[in-house]
């Protein structure tokens, strides 16, 4: 459970600086931009906020359906900036960027300028499954916690 959890994936030098500097902007950018504008305009979106179409999360409330958002947007988004816990936070968030694209702006255009437009989310969403893929790299506490043992080749 442990390397499931906390697996850093790939231990290069170059190519975790690159999943951290993915990590840093991407989480960063989640959190200011979109998770905690949430939290300061509660009240106004919690009686309106969509509900996933998905069982058994179609039971939510709106309010705890935006809760769950809030979760995904920021908490996650702050696991991705310290690399903890990386892949499932990435899940989680890609999820909740599914959602967003496929359901909640499901009719609107693929592309900008136009208003309210997937390719935000889809952006977002591709970040994810990069990070899920890859891991969080040798600069995160995810290597930390999880030490990759020696292998012996003989």
């Amino acid at each position: 459970m442990k390397k499931f959890l906390f697996d850093c994936g790939t231990r290069d030098s170059v190519a975790s600086a690159g999943l951290l500097f993915l990590r840093l902007g991407f989480g960063l950018m989640m959190a200011i931009g979109h998770g905690w504008p949430k939290v300061v305009a509660f009240e106004k979106l919690k009686d309106d906020w969509a509900v996933p179409a998905v069982w058994p999360l179609s039971y939510m409330s709106s309010p705890v359906s935006l809760i769950a958002t809030i979760g995904a947007e920021l908490g996650c988004a702050a696991l991705l900036v310290l690399g903890l816990a990386t892949r499932p936070a990435a899940f989680i968030l890609g999820f909740a960027m599914v959602v967003a694209a496929f359901q909640v702006l499901g009719d609107n255009p693929l592309f900008l300028p136009a208003q309210g437009a997937k390719e935000p989310a889809l952006l977002y969403l591709f970040a994810c499954v990069a990070l899920i893929v890859a891991g969080a790299g040798k600069a995160s506490l995810d290597a930390r916690v999880y030490k990759e043992k020696r292998r012996k080749f003989f």
